[in-house]
């Protein structure tokens, strides 16, 4: 059964949120509607981010969201979340899939057209497509594949994708127009001065 995914797809980020924990911000998150949320964090040691997962995922099944990890399928399975996103440089989706198991959500990230029709024949829920827009925030600098690329990406998969990359909330109409089922939102959520009120702002796009 397909995966509906929610309009927004939100992502935290501690150090663009001035440290707050990923637990206050998946419930600040949560508070304002969303529904999918991604943990990203780069820098905290295995222990470290398990510890904060499992807090995540306490708000998350408070609030009736489902919480994913970023990058690792094995904390997301210690931690209980709903799922992983792996990206280029991960485990292939296959190997996550393997790991988190057929009920769980696994998601991936893609950086062009062919890329994401590869991805569709994936065990994959959602292809996520980026950089859509130009953005500080990405871990690897790529040039942005506009409007015209989401929505050939949109036309020639079967699973759902998530526009990503440089997303404010115009271009989050512009994103959903050309097709995504969904827009995942990072830096502007999390820089965000009232997160609740902005997450609510996306959430009024569905």
């Amino acid at each position: 059964m397909p995966l509906h995914l929610p309009v927004l797809y939100a992502v935290t980020d501690r150090r663009l949120a001035a440290g707050q924990s990923h637990a206050a911000l998946v419930r600040l998150l949560a508070l304002g509607g969303a529904r999918l949320i991604q943990i990203r964090d780069k820098d905290l040691s295995d222990a470290a981010l398990l510890h904060e997962a499992r807090a995540a995922r306490q708000e998350a099944l408070a609030a009736g969201a489902r919480l994913v990890m970023n990058d690792r399928a094995d904390l997301a399975v210690m931690a209980l979340c709903d799922g992983v996103h792996v990206g280029s440089e991960d485990l292939p989706p296959e190997r996550a899939r393997a790991i988190v198991g057929d009920r769980s959500i696994v998601g991936c990230s893609t950086h062009g057209v062919e890329e994401a029709v590869r991805a569709d024949r994936l065990p994959v829920d959602y292809i996520a497509l980026g950089p859509i827009f130009a953005t500080p925030h990405a871990s690897v600098a790529r040039e942005p594949l506009g409007l015209a690329e989401l929505a050939r990406a949109a036309a020639s998969c079967d699973k759902p994708i998530v526009a990503i990359g440089g997303i404010d909330l115009a271009r989050a109409k512009e994103a959903l127009s050309a097709g995504a089922a969904s827009v995942a939102v990072m830096g502007d959520l999390m820089t965000a001065r009232d997160i609740v009120e902005r997450t609510r702002a996306y959430v009024a796009l569905g």
